[in-house]
């Protein structure tokens, strides 16, 4: 497939989405300060960013609204105390995992509500019941995407599968996530054009997200984007579970659109980002990630060494051997 676009021109199909407060909370159990949320969303505004991610619509039946930040339930209020009516052209969108999320009640019909854009996040397995909750967001009013993750723990032939009955569903498009950060260029390459065979039968987009065990986040994004996805994931400073994300200020350097504007970006990661590491919020690249990665293994037991202080990497290498 030829590559889209170059570094000379503007794609103008391609948009940015913010997900630093959604996989950033994962890194914080979502308590963020509302003096970052309130800066993040007007940075993002100021930015051109075209979506911004504000968490999960996750089941309070299911998860502990004691143990988490405000921002792992998104309740229309809570989102309008610092959008408004979003008088701005960015978008606005949250997640809906597939078994957490009450998505029948939580979830209400898009004109009373100030959300723009429903992401389902689903596992290979769980496509059935994925597509049904597309199909009652799509329903209510919304932009729709289907975050197909771990991708690359499965196999081709389950991915062709559910990528055609995604691609049979309302979804309005279809996202390669890449959840143990171990995928290289050359597999996002092929992975992008799979996908894209299906977007281009049934009338759809393809999404990215990265993640950087490998220090490939970046690269993979504008990987899947010179191959033609064109909703790309990124975060402020790589904020993301574990080892994080493309970094926000990365991409909206690369992609030389002049609707982009960095200065409100750089602004909010010396006023926002750099105090919240200061404060002994920790993610980024590290060697334990750089090894689930690289055996493409969930990062859960990185981030559980990384919590313990520990630093014998060569052990915590042969115990994940084992796994």
């Amino acid at each position: 497939m030829a590559q889209k676009g170059d570094l000379m021109t503007v794609r103008t199909d391609i948009r940015v989405l913010d997900a630093t407060i959604r996989d950033g909370g994962l890194v914080n159990n979502f308590r963020f300060t509302d003096d970052f949320i309130n800066a993040l969303y007007r940075a993002n505004v100021k930015a051109g960013v075209d979506v911004m991610e504000f968490g999960y619509k996750a089941s309070k039946e299911l998860f502990d609204t004691d143990r988490f930040g405000k921002w792992k339930f998104c309740d229309e209020e809570d989102i309008r105390s610092v959008v408004g009516e979003n008088n701005s052209d960015m978008k606005i969108s949250v997640m809906a995992d597939v078994g957490r999320c009450d998505y029948r009640t939580d979830i209400i019909d898009s004109g009373s509500s100030v959300i723009d854009m429903i992401r389902v996040a689903t596992y290979i397995h769980q496509i059935p019941a994925a597509v049904r909750m597309i199909e009652d967001a799509k329903e209510k009013g919304y932009e729709v995407t289907c975050n197909i993750m771990a991708v690359s723990n499965a196999q081709e032939s389950d991915v062709a599968q559910a990528l055609e009955m995604v691609g049979q569903s309302s979804a309005d498009g279809i996202y390669i996530v890449d959840s143990y950060g171990a995928l290289v260029p050359e597999q996002i390459r092929r992975i992008t054009e799979l996908y894209l065979e299906t977007a281009e039968k049934y009338d759809k987009y393809i999404g990215m997200h990265a993640h950087n065990n490998l220090q490939l986040a970046f690269a993979n994004t504008i990987e899947a984007a010179s191959n033609g996805a064109s909703l790309l994931d990124a975060t402020m400073m790589g904020m993301g579970r574990g080892c994080g994300n493309c970094a926000m200020e990365l991409l909206l350097s690369f992609l030389r659109n002049p609707r982009y504007n960095i200065f409100p970006v750089l602004r909010f990661l010396e006023e926002q980002m750099l105090p919240l590491k200061e404060s002994g919020v920790m993610w980024g690249y590290d060697i334990p990630y750089l090894l689930t990665g690289h055996l493409n293994q969930h990062p859960s037991a990185a981030i559980d060494y990384m919590k313990a202080g520990r630093t014998d990497y060569s052990e915590f290498y042969t115990d994940l051997l084992d796994r």
